[in-house]
């Protein structure tokens, strides 16, 4: 079967470009719509701006959300796998015990933070956020501080 492509003018794809790009942040920031969808809106009319006829839009929008989200799926679906294992086994527990023991009670935001970083590489943002706020409580009771201190 054969591709077929689609050359657009370069002026009026730069027009259609820089429209799409003031519409996504206006989507995004003025009326709080999801940045995912957003995107996709903006896409849609880049594509119609530039020219592209209506079928071919969709099924470039298709193919690159669908590469985007073969990418992503498999980082966001490891890190929570990986944050559920740190969190049911201990292991974040531990670090931060380690680390405070080392930091010293003073330093136990140094050693939280510390703590942040290493969870923070090995899984997905809110995975790793999940792990860490109980033992913010843990810590902040050990302390004596507020938790507030180490949010």
């Amino acid at each position: 079967m054969e591709e077929t492509t689609f050359v657009a003018n370069p002026m009026r794809l730069m027009i259609a470009a820089a429209v799409g790009i003031v519409i996504l942040l206006v989507l995004i920031i003025k009326f709080k719509l999801h940045p995912v969808l957003s995107m996709m809106i903006s896409a849609i009319i880049i594509g119609a701006g530039a020219g592209m006829p209506l079928t071919m839009i969709s099924d470039t929008v298709e193919k690159g959300v669908g590469k985007t989200l073969q990418g992503i799926a498999l980082l966001v679906g490891l890190g929570s796998m990986f944050g559920g294992i740190l969190e049911v086994s201990g292991g974040a527990q531990k670090i931060a015990e380690t680390l405070i023991a080392k930091f010293g009670q003073k330093k136990a935001g140094w050693a939280l933070g510390l703590t942040g970083l290493v969870i923070g590489t090995t899984v997905f943002f809110e995975a790793g956020v999940v792990v860490l706020i109980p033992l913010v409580f843990s810590v902040a009771k050990q302390t004596k501080k507020s938790t507030l201190y180490y949010a």
